[in-house]
């Protein structure tokens, strides 16, 4: 069964850290793209950064030189740094794992924040 499991969510300041990690299992990932979602209250979801197989990342524009995608290919594990975190970066943070047609998605973690 593929299982994708998000943590490392909590209640951060502003200018504040988090690291994000993504434990993927049920299926070899080391061929998938890998990366995060968010979705903040009364928002869409938004791609946050994605990483490829072979190490190529890319972010949205808003976590540019704030956030670092990273995935270790025999772990299936996929990581995110935020750093500098600001209120607007509140929303429930989601993994995925995507190949063609196929895409699977962890449940979320929340992170908030806040002063």
């Amino acid at each position: 069964q593929v299982q994708l499991m998000e943590s490392g969510g909590g209640l951060v300041q502003p200018g504040g850290s988090l690291r994000l990690s993504c434990a993927a299992s049920g299926r070899d990932f080391s061929t998938y793209i890998m990366g995060w979602y968010r979705q903040a209250p009364g928002k869409q979801r938004e791609l946050v950064a994605f990483i490829l197989s072979g190490g190529t990342t890319n972010y949205a524009d808003s976590v540019k030189e704030r956030f670092t995608i990273s995935r270790d290919n025999a772990k299936n594990t996929v990581d995110l740094q935020m750093n500098s975190l600001r209120p607007e970066d509140t929303a429930i943070y989601y993994c995925y794992a995507a190949l063609g047609f196929s895409i699977y998605w962890g449940k979320g973690t929340l992170v908030t924040v806040s002063s």
